[in-house]
This record gives C-alpha cells, structure tokens and sequence, in this order.
C-alpha cells in the first residue's frame, strides 16, 4: 500500500511537473499578444517572436491591415523575402491606402529578384510621393534589371543627380543609356564616371561603345586604346579595338588586335569568326573556313560567321553544307531583330 501511495505521488508530480512545462510557452504567448508586445519584441531583436506575436493578433483579427503590413516587416528583417511580400499583399488588399506598404512591397521584391514583380507597387509608391527618393531609385533600378532601360533613365536620372558622387548608380544610368541607344546620355554619364575614376578600364571601353553608336568611330578607337594602356589584358579591349577597325576596313590593324585578343583569351569565339571574314576578304578560303569552323564549334551564334562560312562553301561546291550554314545566319538574324 505504501508503495501504491509512493507511485501515485511521483506520478502526480511528473503529470503536474510536465504540465507546467507544456503550458508555459503557451501562458507566455498568451501574455504576450498584443501590438505593443510585438512592437517590444522586435526592439529587443526577438524577430521570431515579434512575427509570432503579430500572427497571434491577425488570428484574432484577419482584417487587420496593419498588422499584416507589420508582420511583413519583421519577415524582412528576417530575409524572408517571399513571405513577407504575401503578407504585403494581404494588408493592401485589406487597405490599399495603408502608408509604406507598397514601397515595401516593391522592396521584398526587388531583394528577391523579381524585377519585374517589383516595378507596380514602386510605381505606386512614387505616385504617391512623387520625393521619395528611396522609391524612385528602386523603380529605376527595377526597370534596369528588367532591362527595360528606356523606362529605368527617367528615374536613374533623379537618383543620379541627387547623388553626383555615387559611381555605381552612374555607371547604371550610363549602362541603360547605353542599352537604349540613347548615345549621348551615355556618353555624358561615362565622361563624368571618368572624371573620378580616369583609370577605370572598363568606363573607356562603354564609352568607346557610346561614340560607336554615334558614328564617332576614331574617338571610339581612342577610348578603347585608352582602355588597354590601363589594362593591356582587360577581356574584350583589344576585340573590341579590332572590331572598330575593321569596321573602317583598316583589316591588318584589326587583325593585329583580334590576335591580341586571342593570346589573352584563346577561346574568344567572335575574334576567330572576324580573322576569318579578314581571311575571306583577303582571298584566303581555307584558311577562311578552318577559323569559321572553330569559332562556331565554340559559340553557335555568330551570325557573320555561318554568312561567311555560307560563302565559302559555296566558293568550294559544298552547296548542301553552305545552304545550312545560311540558313543557320538567317534565324540567328530573326532572333535577334525580334
């Protein structure tokens, strides 16, 4: 009997000691409910147990904007990205006219990646005040990495200007002028990029992409050979001088810079394919066709390539075999001026 009474004390106390374990979690979650418990816990640096909170007050309310609107915050603090974009979409769902929450919004889907997914609610966001600049950033950026450049410019301008010695956000708004075709814009932000960084390599060579465009092929020339004396083994310079070259028709120069190219890189494909065309209009066919076919076996898109390889197969009696490789040059043309 004594040790029947025994077992059931200790029983008791293990029940009511586990007991007091289980429910304390649930008695703190209890006490801590509210906003303000939230709010406190987030101060603290409890990020998970702020958004526990928070959950805790939308299950009491489903209809609580704000709280949605807050819990998303905490969820991005903690770079939970995805969720806290649904939980930004539920508080403007509820209330559309919630401050700051589009601009978040756009934020958890401009951090994620989603370019595209982030322009709508920034676009808002600068709608609705037209002098955030944090807003108005983000927008122009999201345009850039939606490589909707034309649109990215309206914006990167604002932000450029509010920011004259920030290089990075330049060389954006250079980079999407330069995108765009918009050759003067780009030219005016690569020349004030080079003003504080005048041994910036790869500026010389954008802006010698810039004056390309504009016809100024001499002072391209020029920034790309700027651009080597800087850094003499920069991937694409000396292809790229090779290419303004050849494009003036000045053909030993340029084959001179395309074997440059090719002793810092062997594997560059578009220098193969343009010594070949120089090969071809030198009269050289064999030599012609054996770098064609290389630089194709390399990179399959080339579209100088598969006309030139066309011609000389042609040239050879290798009509089937030509007729592909033009065929080959005419979809990668479509594709292109699609």
């Amino acid at each position: 009997m004594r040790l029947n009474m025994k077992n059931w004390i200790l029983e008791r106390t293990v029940v009511a000691l586990l007991l007091s374990i289980l429910l304390s979690p649930m008695r703190a979650s209890a006490q801590a409910s509210t906003p303000a418990d939230a709010i406190a816990l987030e101060q603290q640096g409890k990020l998970a147990e702020a958004a526990h909170v928070w959950r805790t007050v939308i299950q009491k309310n489903p209809k609580d904007a704000a709280a949605f609107a807050s819990l998303g915050v905490i969820l991005s603090k903690e770079q939970k990205y995805q969720e806290a974009a649904s939980a930004y979409e539920k508080a403007i769902a509820l209330d559309p006219k919630l401050p700051g929450v589009r601009l978040n919004l756009g934020l958890a889907e401009f951090k994620q990646g989603h370019f595209q997914a982030a322009i709508t609610p920034l676009h808002a966001a600068v709608i609705a005040d037209p002098n955030n600049l944090q807003a108005s950033t983000l927008l122009g950026l999201s345009y850039y990495g939606a490589k909707r450049f034309t649109e990215a410019i309206k914006y990167l301008e604002i932000a450029a200007k509010s920011d004259p010695n920030n290089p990075e956000l330049h060389q954006v708004l250079a980079q999407s002028c330069l995108f765009a075709k918009n050759y003067s814009c780009a030219l005016d932000e690569f020349r004030l990029i080079l003003q504080q960084n005048p041994d910036s390599a790869a500026t010389h060579m954008l802006s010698g992409e810039a004056l390309d465009g504009l016809q100024r092929t001499p002072e391209a020339i020029a920034e790309f050979q700027a651009a080597a004396k800087v850094s003499p083994r920069e991937p694409n310079v000396h292809f790229g001088i090779g290419y303004l070259y050849w494009k003036s028709h000045q053909y030993n120069e340029a084959k001179r810079e395309f074997e440059k190219e090719l002793s810092v890189d062997p594997k560059q494909a578009l220098a193969l394919a343009y010594l070949g065309d120089i090969a071809m209009k030198e009269n050289n066919p064999d030599e012609a066709l054996a770098l064609l076919r290389k630089a194709v076996s390399m990179k399959n898109d080339i579209d100088i390539a598969y006309i030139d390889l066309g011609a000389v197969l042609s040239e050879k009696g290798q009509y089937e075999d030509a007729v592909a490789a033009l065929r080959r040059a005419v979809e990668l043309v479509q594709i292109r001026n699609r």
